[in-house]
This record gives C-alpha cells, sequence and structure tokens, in this order.
C-alpha cells in the first residue's frame, strides 16, 4: 500500500488552491488599478468579490474535512502574479496595458480552471460529492471570467491596435 492516498493529493490540492486564491485576493487590487479600461477595472473588481467566495468555498470543504487549509505556498499563481506585476513596469499604456492585463488574467483564469478541474475530479472518486459540487460552482464562475476577458478583449485590442481591424494577410498559402 502506498504513504500517501488519492485523498491526501486531494487535500494538497486544496491547500495549493486555497493559496492561489489569497494570492490573487491581494493582486486584483492592484490590477484593477492598473487597468485603464473601465470595463476592465469593474471586471476585475467583481472578480475579486467572486475569488472572496471562492476563499470561503474552500474554507468551508476544509471545515468538513476537519483540515487547516493552511502550510502550503502556490509557486505556480506566484509565478503568474509576478508575470502580470512586471507587465505594470513596463512602457505600457493605456488599451496596450490592458491587453496585456488580460492576457495575464487569462493566464491566471486557466490555471485555475485546470487546478479545480482536477480538485472536482478527485472529490467525485472520493465520494465527496458536497465537495464536488462546491468545486463545480467555482469551476463555472471561473470559465465565465474566462469568458468574459475574452469577449472584453475584442473590443481593447482593437484600440491597442489604433482602432483598426486586423490586417489581412496578403500571403497566398497552397
Amino acid at each position: 500500500m502506498p504513504s500517501k492516498q488519492l485523498k491526501d493529493l486531494y487535500i494538497d490540492e486544496l491547500k495549493d488552491l486555497y493559496s492561489a486564491e489569497n494570492q490573487l485576493v491581494k493582486a486584483l487590487p492592484k490590477m484593477a488599478k492598473a487597468a485603464s479600461s473601465e470595463k476592465l477595472k469593474e471586471g476585475f473588481e467583481e472578480h475579486l468579490e467572486q475569488t472572496q467566495g471562492h476563499v470561503q468555498r474552500l474554507e468551508e470543504i476544509f471545515g468538513l474535512l476537519k483540515e487547516s487549509p493552511k502550510g502550503k505556498k502556490c509557486k505556480g499563481m506566484e509565478g503568474l502574479i509576478a508575470e502580470g506585476s512586471e507587465l505594470t513596469k513596463e512602457d505600457f499604456e493605456g488599451a496596450i496595458l490592458d491587453a496585456g492585463l488580460i492576457g495575464a488574467a487569462q493566464r491566471v483564469e486557466h490555471y485555475e480552471i485546470a487546478a479545480y478541474g482536477t480538485a472536482r475530479a478527485f472529490a467525485k472518486v472520493l465520494g465527496e460529492s458536497q465537495h464536488a459540487a462546491l468545486l463545480e460552482e467555482t469551476l463555472a464562475e471561473e470559465v465565465a471570467t474566462d469568458e468574459k476577458l475574452t469577449t472584453l478583449s475584442g473590443e481593447i485590442n482593437r484600440q491597442a491596435n489604433g482602432g483598426s481591424e486586423p490586417k489581412q494577410d496578403s500571403r497566398k498559402v497552397a
């Protein structure tokens, strides 16, 4: 019998998510402050409220498990946030900075989508249907946020390109 069980891996994944979400609670206000688009600012502020709810759901799961959520630092999220922070220190401004912020935010969302999908799968296999439902709720919110960012990026990317439509590629493909 292995020394570690799937439940241990599940708890480890939840701790990683808890750390990731708490890092985001600190990063999202900075992203909102850096954004020039009012819609993007509002989107980051709305996602901050959602993220605080994600932390509460994870705390609820840890309460059901009678485990502490502390003790792990999510290095993946730490790196994603550091990359996004570097962007704000560059000479980009206006719609160009906003386009970069959306890219950074979508990398974060995709990371979270993968992590919540994994945790939900573990919860289902472990027979933790209440946990799985809570994780599914958060996963759906992460997917919806990513979709909102994609929609917003269309408008902002056009602005970043000087308001013009994409240039047509004049090369012929045989």
